[in-house]
């Protein structure tokens, strides 16, 4: 930081003494040390957490505070999530194990589970296609401007100029693959559509910037304005499947037999196809299994969030993530299908120790592989899930596992006071 950014700051924290302020100039350009003790001195925390010279703001651990800085602005320190291995999965015939990082109770246990009842049906079998992201480029073309023909010219010299640049890209079979368009008459857009084959990239950067170069290009082709260039996280080309048998004899208990429990479950899945608040905590339990395998490959869980719940709503009705049936052995079948932008190199996913380690646990997949996995585990947790419901009740083994955070809780408690 320069001497005149730390006098400022200095300067700033004076005038702020005594007083609490989230206005802090120049914070992001301090040391991560500084920043820390400035947090500490600020009485956000009490006194005996200050002694403990930042503990209750993560220890760098397996991060650096140089990749923190590269992580994200104004980083502090970590904050740890539990890594555990979810077991039993057999998927496409290979044994793995699942690298989950989650904090909440019962998840790892109930994916665990859901693939041993799986594995009993010959585990899961899965398959994707090709890493297909999409990016959108906005325009607001002068009217009655004939941009049809313009674009059903140029179509292809529009997607050799977009793969410019990425030799890289293309020498490992990606690219640039299509280009559509369509005009949204509301509020007066043409959008083009460019499908990029990503290839083992979750590829967010990539398609931003060939949107970009290709946006300019475009406005030498057609009197507009230019909107927006970005992708768009609803990545419907990008799909990862899963599917999975249960022999009914594997879902049996002391309540009711494998045949009603199968039942059971169809009848779950049916409240959840014809309930929007049926549904939405339906696929909050399949996301409990997914979220966790994205986080643990240092991949983006809000996107996948987010093109996960837009796909169950292409209908035009949110709809389950899953979905579940007696089949004519009156065993149970089940099957996921969800857009899965995961990417195995480049961003955090190279540069986290963790991720990296949890990759290399999964047997270092591609993207695509890596994508097939966790729809398998989301379909494992949806099942397990169902079966408790359709069953004995959620509560019964959650409600055993969580009993370690009530005792745990109640101790802190008692030390406070």
């Amino acid at each position: 930081m320069s001497k005149e950014t730390s006098s400022s700051f200095q300067h700033h924290m004076q005038a702020q003494q005594g007083r609490l302020s989230s206005r802090l100039p120049g914070f992001y350009e301090l040391p991560i040390g500084q920043r820390r003790e400035i947090i500490l001195g600020m009485n956000h925390l009490q006194t005996h957490d200050q002694t403990i010279q930042g503990e209750k703001l993560g220890d760098f651990s397996t991060l650096s505070a140089e990749l923190v800085d590269v992580f994200i602005e104004n980083g502090v320190g970590t904050f740890a999530l539990p890594l555990g291995i979810a077991t039993n999965f057999l998927i496409n015939g290979q044994d793995i194990l699942i690298p989950m990082a989650v904090e909440e109770t019962s998840v790892l246990a109930a994916a665990s589970h859901g693939a041993k009842l799986a594995r009993a049906g010959g585990g899961f079998q899965t398959c994707s296609t090709a890493p297909i992201g999409t990016g959108q480029i906005q325009l607001y073309p002068r009217e009655g401007f004939d941009y049809e023909s313009v674009l059903q010219r140029e179509r292809m010299a529009l997607i050799d100029h977009a793969n410019e640049g990425q030799h890289r890209l293309q020498a490992r079979g990606g690219g640039a693959r299509n280009l559509t368009w369509r005009y949204i008459e509301a509020i007066k857009s043409l959008v083009l559509y460019l499908d990029v084959d990503t290839r083992d990239a979750m590829g967010a950067n990539m398609i931003n910037t060939m949107c970009e170069r290709l946006g300019k290009r475009v406005q030498d082709l057609i009197p507009c304005e230019m909107g927006l260039r970005i992708l768009t996280n609803l990545c419907d080309k990008r799909l990862a499947r899963a599917r999975c048998v249960v022999p009914q004899a594997q879902l049996s208990n002391r309540e009711f037999s494998g045949a009603e429990v199968v039942d059971r479950i169809e009848q779950a899945y049916l409240f959840a196809a014809h309930d929007v608040y049926r549904a939405t905590t339906h696929n909050k339990g399949v996301m409990n299994g997914i979220d966790p395998v994205v986080i643990a490959t240092g991949n983006d869980w809000r996107a996948v969030e987010a093109g996960a719940h837009a796909y169950c709503c292409r209908t035009g009705v949110y709809q389950p993530m899953t979905r579940w049936w007696k089949n004519s052995a009156g065993d149970l079948e089940g099957e996921i299908e969800l857009p899965m932008a995961v990417g195995t190199v480049g961003g955090v996913t190279t540069l986290h120790p963790s991720a990296q380690a949890s990759l290399r646990i999964l047997g270092t997949p591609s993207a695509q592989g890596l994508a097939e996995i966790i729809v398998a585990v989301g379909l494992a947790q949806n099942l397990s899930a169902l079966r408790a419901l359709a069953s004995e009740g959620i509560q019964r083994g959650h409600m055993s596992l969580h009993q370690g955070n009530m005792r745990l809780a109640a101790q802190k408690g008692a030390s406070q006071h």
